[in-house]
């Protein structure tokens, strides 16, 4: 159950004749009065003798009792309260009792004799209720309503346990603001999925994804498309921004602006710049362009250097102090908006909806110190100028990599919000995992079917020697992953490592002791790409062939080499 309280409003009767109008597009039906302050409030609704200026004129008459000096400009109170799709539909009864306890809780009627404001609860869906109000008591005074939000979604949370229904993640204050129901309708009304806000809070978060400092971002913007104006200091410093979309007007047929700091807390500009003046080193400093825009080695390498920083991300998360470890959950939430910016077409889906999602995840009351986190916001920018990866040959492997590697990211980033009670944020990194899932299976298909394929052409001698290196490095895994398809991947991989000049089964040991297992759909495939990215061999191998008469040549040296280095490991004291 989700209350929302919005600013405070002018007049009555102009969102009352909106609550029991039809709606922007005809969605409101039967509309109608399930409790009001006294219980006799007239109901334009369902009583035909009864219209909206008797019900407008009930509720502002504290208001207009005090001399015009005293009445308040904005004294309209209004919130909507509106159940979750999974609950069952609730009675009007049930919805008069919810309205009673929010508007006790929130201050607008405390009720044990203390004086309370006038209000009326319409009904006109299944699934949610509007209270309206008037912010002047029936003894002339202003209620207590400071916070009423947070008070109504505390309320919230027992009605929901109460009577049996979802109960939803409480929040603590640092979630981006929501779109109004206006701009919902509005969205609606103009043939668009998501409203003008959430369009313009993406892309905003993708122009900031590894930005050097603020020319690049505000190119970026411009680039996007959007409408910038820029809040500029009479020392003729930048003091702020607001963007809008070009096709977003008002009624008077003016861009519709939304400041940053409107968008999420976040894309503010001085919580921007607290990310460049920590990549200067210098908290003081003033940002500076980084030498270079162009990426070295193209997008698979940059994929691979993404992989690289967020496995030592990952390590912080898990280790390190809560302030540096924000900062890596929050630059993680770059990195992904980057990935998905260049995304081949069939990962980007998945990729952008586990970048959006996951943005909820990287904010929370703990303040990140930024500055720790250079090598992720490197990665962010290094995937931008990279350019855009093909979804096949290692660029499509080095995805499938990097994404692997994210996914373990966002897992720890799961835990750590669960350990300090992030709620909202947990869920939100469950869900961004879930859609990097399941665009790792879109990217990792060609590439690990390549590398089975070459596994099932690997000599017997060959596999059964590979079989026997796998029992000796990670016994406690072995059984598990000659269980699953992709140990022919492995296999193969297994023989590029010691083809490449390492020791297979110290580095196979090494990587598997890199924690996270227990969550990975396969382990073998985890453990291919952690195998080839330690050894800095190519992600994709669809056009190498290992015959089975070259394998065959090394299998009694090679073997000779693992016995030999069994019984060394035996002798050691």
């Amino acid at each position: 159950m989700i209350p929302s309280v919005n600013d405070s409003g002018s007049r009555t009767i102009g969102l009352l004749a909106y609550l029991y109008g039809p709606g922007k597009l005809e969605e409101h039906t039967d509309p109608h009065l399930v409790a009001s302050f006294d219980g006799m409030s007239p109901d334009p609704g369902r009583d035909p003798n009864a219209t909206l200026k008797d019900l407008q004129q009930l509720l502002d008459q504290p208001v207009m009792a005090l001399p015009q000096y005293r009445r308040p400009a904005k004294h309209v109170w209004h919130t909507s309260v509106r159940a979750d799709p999974r609950d069952r539909i609730l009675s009007d009864e049930e919805w008069a009792g919810i309205a009673r306890r929010i508007v006790a809780a929130t201050g607008i009627d405390p009720g044990d004799g203390q004086p309370g404001c006038r209000w009326a609860a319409v009904r006109h869906a299944d699934d949610h209720i509007h209270i309206v109000a008037t912010l002047v008591t029936e003894d002339g005074h202003r209620p207590d309503d400071y916070r009423s939000g947070t008070r109504a979604q505390a309320e919230a949370r027992l009605i929901e346990k109460e009577l049996g229904l979802h109960e939803v993640d409480p929040g603590d204050g640092t979630a981006a603001q929501r779109p109004t129901s206006a701009e919902r309708h509005k969205a609606e009304r103009q043939g668009r999925e998501r409203t003008a806000r959430e369009e313009l809070r993406e892309t905003v978060r993708r122009a900031v994804a590894g930005a050097a400092g603020e020319e690049e971002f505000f190119d970026r913007l411009a680039a996007a498309g959007l409408l910038i104006r820029k809040r500029v200091a009479p020392s003729g410093d930048l003091l702020g921004y607001k963007v809008a979309l070009p096709d977003d007007r008002n009624k008077d047929g003016e861009p519709v602006f939304f400041p940053g700091a409107r968008l999420a807390p976040d894309l503010s500009l001085p919580r921007i710049r607290e990310r460049w003046s920590a990549d200067t080193g210098d908290q003081d400093a003033v940002p500076a362009e980084l030498p270079s825009r162009t990426a070295p080695g193209g997008p698979s390498a940059a994929r691979r250097r993404t992989a690289s920083a967020a496995w030592q991300a990952l390590i912080v998360i898990e280790r390190g102090d809560e302030a540096v470890a924000a900062a890596h959950i929050a630059s993680a939430g770059e990195v992904l908006d980057a990935l998905a910016t260049t995304s081949a077409a069939h990962t980007r889906a998945e990729l952008r909806a586990a970048a959006a999602a996951f943005e909820r995840a990287s904010r929370s009351h703990v303040r990140a110190e930024r500055g720790h986190d250079r090598a992720l916001r490197q990665a962010a920018r290094d995937l931008v100028h990279s350019g855009p990866a093909l979804g096949r040959g290692e660029d499509g492997a080095s995805t499938a990599m990097a994404i692997d590697m994210l996914f373990f990211l966002v897992t720890a980033a799961i835990h750590w919000h669960a350990k300090k009670g992030h709620a909202q944020q947990a869920e939100a990194a469950r869900r961004a995992a879930e859609h990097l899932r399941a665009a790792y299976q879109a990217a990792a298909s060609q590439p690990l079917g390549a590398l089975y394929q070459r596994g099932r052409r690997l000599g017997r001698p060959l596999l059964h020697r590979q079989n026997a290196l796998l029992r000796e490095a990670v016994p406690e895994l072995a059984e598990q992953v000659l269980a699953e398809p992709g140990w022919y991947a492995l296999a193969a991989t297994l023989a590029d490592v010691e083809a490449a000049g390492h020791d297979p089964a110290d580095l196979l040991a090494a990587v598997a002791r890199r924690r996270e297992l227990a969550t990975a759909d396969s382990v073998s495939d985890v453990l291919v790409w952690r195998l080839r990215r330690s050894a800095g061999l190519p992600a994709d191998t669809s056009d190498t062939v290992t015959t089975d008469r070259a394998t065959e040549r090394t299998t009694d040296r090679s073997g000779r080499r693992a016995e030999s280095r069994s019984g060394a490991r035996q002798r050691r004291p």
